[in-house]
């Protein structure tokens, strides 16, 4: 009969010998298909037969959190996503709304907009709860105003703590639960996006900017499904689409200057760059898509036809992600993807890295000096990186060179927060 020692040590060398044989290899994978095209692979697709070991691993993190032994754990386990999978389906929750706040210290929801949420600060790995009454979180490109709905109404303030800059009523849009907002940088005015209208929130007014009501349908409400919106950096331009409408470029006012059609089948995501000289608009096929680039120099009086291949009017940015998220930092974005991906392209499309996480990303944000990168995922994980430092172990999957700090799993049903 096996000792508890040598079982141990049997099951750490399973776990760590196939992780990193199948972390190698998709490495492998993804390099050749990226360099010679993924009709030409002829390999076979790497599999990752950890499955059995998922629910003792677990436990031994369980106990690895009580006893304070997480990095004494990790170097033991190196963390996967695939053998997971039947957790993330059972306890997995989206973890939405990163915003930086300063140091190591940034706040998020966890829930979707449909959904009773909670808002939690994690400051280095101390999560800290906050007041059940939180119900949405935005930040401003600029200046470090923060946007806060709470208690059916929502506020701007000048730094996360600092002095409220305005409340706003929000009558029947308070009903509404909030899938993304953006407060203007002057903290006047709210970009807020929902499932039934993205609209422009001021003190005296909230205007609906999308959908366009039809007004020979006197039953007409608006019902929106994959609604996205960005405000440019400079708060100039507003963009906005759902699966229904190609992407509107509309002024700060709101009113449409012009329109980028999709090239894939449903518009699902947009973002500027840090300089506002590019708009990149994501559109999806299942858990495929095409993101464009558009030179906002043009955008007054812009119109992309949709599914016009070879047009001059846009570059490709990438022809295989479906959006979800995205940032920017320096002169590319880092966009996040349903399939577990991030990976930062520049303005003319070139991939400068990728990096695999596992499950659809469903937030992030980067520090100030953009050095650290925080990322949510829908497995209910928020995954801390050092941008550039080099990986961690040899079971990262992907060629970015970014040593993951910590994730951070807050599970449906679990006692408590478990760091790995």
């Amino acid at each position: 009969m096996k000792s508890d020692k040598t079982n141990n040590i049997n099951i750490q060398k399973e776990w760590s010998t196939i992780g990193e044989t199948y972390a190698t290899e998709v490495n492998k994978m993804v390099a050749f298909g990226e360099e010679y095209g993924w009709e030409n692979w002829k390999g076979k697709e790497p599999e990752d037969n950890r499955d059995h070991l998922a629910n003792v691993v677990v436990q031994k993190l369980r106990e690895a959190n009580k006893s304070g032994l997480i990095e004494e754990f990790r170097k033991q386990y190196p963390p996967a996503h695939t053998p997971l999978i039947k957790f993330f389906k059972e306890k997995g929750q989206s973890i939405e709304q990163l915003c930086f706040i300063e140091n190591e210290k940034i706040v998020f929801i966890v829930g979707s907009s449909y959904q009773k949420r909670q808002a939690y600060i994690l400051d280095s790995k101390t999560l800290i709860k906050l007041d059940v009454a939180i119900e949405a979180i935005g930040k401003s490109h600029q200046n470090n105003i923060f946007a806060i709905k709470v208690s059916g109404i929502l506020i701007t303030r000048k730094e996360w703590d600092g002095d409220i800059i305005e409340t706003f009523e929000l009558g029947d849009l308070n009903k509404i639960g909030i899938t993304n907002m953006t407060p203007f940088n002057d903290g006047k005015k709210v970009l807020v996006t929902t499932s039934e209208g993205i609209y422009i929130v001021s003190k005296n007014s909230i205007n609906m900017v999308h959908p366009e009501p039809d007004l020979k349908d006197e039953e007409w409400e608006p019902f929106l499904d994959m609604e996205n919106a960005a405000l440019s950096n400079d708060n100039k331009y507003i963009v906005v689409g759902d699966q229904c409408f190609d992407h509107r470029v509309l002024d700060n006012e709101g009113n449409q200057i012009g329109e980028v059609g999709p090239q894939s089948s449903y518009p699902h995501f947009c973002l500027f760059s840090k300089d506002d000289e590019q708009l990149i608009t994501n559109s999806c096929h299942f858990y495929n898509g095409i993101t464009i680039g558009v030179d906002t120099k043009n955008l007054d009086g812009i119109e992309i036809e949709a599914y016009q291949e070879g047009e001059n009017d846009y570059k490709i940015i990438n022809d295989e992600m479906r959006v979800y998220v995205g940032t920017v930092i320096k002169d590319f974005y880092i966009l996040g993807d349903a399939y577990g991906y991030i990976k930062a392209h520049d303005k003319e499309g070139k991939c400068i890295w990728r990096h695999f996480l596992g499950s659809t990303i469903s937030g992030i944000t980067v520090s100030d000096d953009e050095q650290t990168l925080w990322v949510g995922t829908y497995a209910g994980i928020i995954h801390k990186l050092s941008l550039g430092k080099g990986h961690r172990d040899t079971h990262t999957i992907g060629n970015g060179n970014h040593y993951e700090d910590f994730r951070l799993i807050l599970w449906k049903e679990e006692e408590t927060e478990l760091c790995w």
